[in-house]
């Protein structure tokens, strides 16, 4: 066991906790037994303090001897090896500094084990003045949300991808079967179920283009800014030489923001990809309900494959169930959505303290979106089957084709003939031909 004080006081912690004093306080502060703070952001922290610390070595600092061990320290987090250590919860006040402290106290107490030194060791290795050196919350935070979105930002746009090339070949497939198409609900002129599918693959597509442009409003960072921007407090060397190692170790092609002001206190560019994310859940939501309605028994033009039984009461009974997930994720996407922009209008002068929900609600929204897309591939379109004999039924049955009649005979005169006619579809249709052959 070990003491661990500050201005407000000690806490007992076991050398089995990495973490130190600030970490604890903030657990029981924020104890909301929500989740925790994600995992992908807690890395790209960890990715930012393993290029501080070689840019310190880069530049020739004192103290050079630590930072290899932080080096090693930060190598070990990001194998998962430690994840049960970071225990701050994903909504917490101040900013993200929790969740900050969080990982220098881990770093730091990782790398004094390596030199043997117990746990809580500071006056060698210190959370704040050796792996928080040069840096802020107020940099690093918004700096590692931007590297954690990119990276799955690339994953979705990759399984939109995916997704869209599923469409178009049961566009190929389909391209021959003709059916009704719809307009609010009710029959309006024949289309070719192909088509229909077409028609989803390019929404998809404007998806994937949009959320791959995306990308350079994420990569401008402040890091080097510090609390507000102005670099306070941080070696010139080190501003100029961390964004260099960060695009080494992250392969992104980060750029320094020429105004860290602007990038610390507006967050915008995250309600910008909010949004993106939601159009792609609206069009998601809209595929995935006319699949359920095609699929439906009243209509019956395609045929979904049966996941699982769908009562505990009705034998026999099978619901569309990767659609419906599908239209439930995307809610959860809509709520993201606001929850990102109030967050983000709430800021304040130089600061948004409600960045961790801004942070959480995004990455959740990303994370969905991943693997929503993806299993809407696996488990539902490419195991889409059409029915073209119901297909076929309900276009026969059906007065859609009368609409080709009124550019030559008229609006009125084809109502008329259809009324006159009432459910007869090959009486009208032979009146029809009878007028344009006289």
């Amino acid at each position: 066991m070990r003491n661990e004080s500050d201005k407000l006081g000690q806490r007992e912690l076991s050398d089995n906790e990495l973490y130190g004093l600030q970490t604890k306080r903030a657990f029981e502060n924020f104890k909301l037994d929500h989740k925790n703070t994600n995992l992908n952001l807690i890395y790209s922290i960890v990715k930012i303090k393993k290029a501080a610390a070689i840019t310190y070595i880069n530049i020739g600092t004192d103290k050079k001897e630590i930072y290899p061990p932080i080096i090693s320290a930060c190598d070990l987090i990001l194998t998962g090896a430690v994840d049960e250590q970071f225990i701050t919860q994903s909504l917490q006040g101040g900013a993200g500094t929790s969740t900050n402290m969080n990982v220098n106290e881990v770093i730091a107490n990782l790398a004094l084990k390596t030199l043997g030194h117990p746990p809580g060791s500071y006056d060698i290795i210190h959370p704040l003045d050796d792996v928080n050196r040069g840096q802020s919350t107020n940099d690093v935070y918004p700096t590692a949300l931007r590297i954690a979105a990119i990276d799955i930002l690339r994953t979705l746009s990759n399984e939109c991808a995916k997704l869209q090339e599923a469409l178009q070949k049961k566009e190929n497939e389909f391209d021959s079967i003709k059916k009704v198409g719809r307009t609010e609900l009710m029959d309006a002129i024949p289309v070719t179920l192909g088509a229909e599918f077409g028609a989803y693959a390019q929404a998809i597509a404007r998806d994937r283009w949009r959320l791959y442009k995306v990308e350079e409003r994420l990569r401008q960072v402040n890091i080097g800014g510090t609390a507000i921007g102005t670099g306070t407090n941080a070696d010139k060397l080190y501003r100029f030489g961390i964004i260099e190692v960060l695009r080494e170790l992250t392969g992104i092609g980060l750029a320094v923001s020429e105004y860290p002001l602007d990038i610390t206190q507006n967050n915008d560019v995250f309600v910008e990809v909010s949004g993106l994310l939601k159009a792609l859940a609206v069009n998601m939501m809209k595929i995935a309900g006319d699949f359920r309605l095609m699929n439906s028994n009243a209509i019956g033009e395609i045929r979904l494959k049966p996941m699982q039984l769908g009562s505990t009461i009705m034998p026999g009974k099978v619901n569309p169930v990767i659609p419906e997930m599908v239209t439930q994720v995307a809610i959860r996407i809509m709520a993201n959505d606001y929850a990102i922009s109030t967050a983000s209008a709430l800021g304040e002068f130089e600061l948004n303290a409600f960045l961790p929900l801004i942070a959480d609600s995004l990455l959740e929204s990303l994370e969905l979106l991943v693997n929503s897309v993806k299993l809407f591939r696996e488990k539902c379109v490419d195991l889409i089957e059409s029915n073209p004999i119901r297909c076929t039924a309900l276009l026969d049955s059906s007065f859609a084709f009368a609409t080709e009649y009124t550019t030559k005979l008229g609006y009125e005169t084809v109502s008329r003939i259809l009324e006159q006619c009432k459910e007869n579809k090959e009486s009208a249709k032979q009146l029809l031909d009878d007028m344009l052959t006289d």
